[in-house]
């Protein structure tokens, strides 16, 4: 399926909002692939799809994962919207053809982030976070930060999630901590010239 085709399935099958979020984000997704110098195709797909899964909600979810052979972790199960993200690169190839290793893993690692991330798994990232229907203390500055440093800005938007679950009493999933843990090394290496 090409992308006019993805919007119009997407269209009729999301709720309105979730259709907006994902048009924003996809958007988003373009410009920093622009500025960043990733993918711009790449990236237009991923940000439509990344959320192609999350009209399910909590036992519907599992149920749909389980159908697929996706087995969700204890933290998946306890936060059943966690695993969209991964039901939602296997919709993107089984439903929308989408067969690019490169997108499926950016979809995939949206929500959680991840250690060793691609440039175009920090753009669907970041975009999700910074779309502009974002509002939350702080979206502004990581929104000026993606335009000045990827890297940096991927480290805010960990930040504000890590902190975010921690104060809402949410399990922090394991990929966010690894993940950032990851991004300071690697940045520390680019710092250090290894």
């Amino acid at each position: 399926m090409d992308y006019h085709e993805i919007l119009v399935v997407l269209t009729n099958e999301l709720q309105p909002a979730r259709f907006r979020h994902s048009r924003d984000v996809c958007q988003t997704a373009v410009r920093l692939a622009e500025r960043w110098g990733a993918d711009i195709e790449k990236s237009r797909i991923a940000g439509i799809l990344h959320d192609c899964a999350r009209n399910l909600k909590g036992h519907e979810l599992l149920k749909t994962a389980r159908i697929y052979g996706l087995i969700p972790s204890e933290c998946e199960l306890i936060q059943p919207a966690l695993i969209h993200a991964s039901l939602g690169a296997i919709i993107a190839e089984k439903r929308f053809g989408v067969t690019d290793p490169e997108i499926l893993q950016a979809i995939r690692r949206h929500t959680t982030g991840a250690t060793y991330m691609t440039k175009i798994d920090k753009i669907i990232y970041l975009a999700d976070c910074i779309e502009p229907g974002r509002k939350y203390a702080g979206v502004q500055r990581i929104r000026e930060i993606a335009d000045k440093n990827l890297d940096e800005a991927v480290l805010a938007a960990f930040d504000h999630s890590i902190l975010f679950v921690i104060a809402n009493g949410g399990l922090m999933h394991p990929n966010s901590l690894e993940g950032r843990n990851c991004l300071l090394m690697e940045m520390k290496a680019k710092r250090d010239g290894k």
